[in-house]
């Protein structure tokens, strides 16, 4: 198993529409349609930035590499992101990306050491 965290860089305008777009449309179509894992998501917001953090469960790298091709040519999700960047503009000016591989001394998420 393998962990993807992602971080998306979010104008701090779009807070909320950012917020209920994921809620509302993203997480609903990774999760019913193409089997995303979504672990845990947060937000981190400073002065200057708003960052929206999750993290995901893959099987390998073939999982996660097919499920996001399939996630990103999905028509809904197209037309919603064309349809609220129409309403509020950027909604991500930018991710940042990592795939973790757990070490052989590392506790299983959840689980205190």
């Amino acid at each position: 198993m393998i962990n993807q965290l992602r971080i998306y860089e979010v104008p701090k305008g779009n807070k909320h529409p950012f917020l209920d777009r994921f809620r509302d449309h993203a997480a609903r179509i990774m999760t019913d349609r193409y089997g995303f894992r979504i672990q845990a998501m947060w937000t981190s917001e400073t002065d200057e930035a708003l960052k929206f953090v999750y993290l995901l469960a893959w099987k390998d790298e073939a999982e996660m590499t097919e499920r996001w091709s399939a996630f990103m040519a999905d028509q809904e999700w197209t037309d919603i992101k064309a349809e609220t960047a129409a309403q509020h503009g950027d909604f991500v000016l930018g991710i940042d990306e990592l795939v973790l591989t757990a070490t052989d001394f590392s506790a299983p998420i959840g689980e205190a050491t």
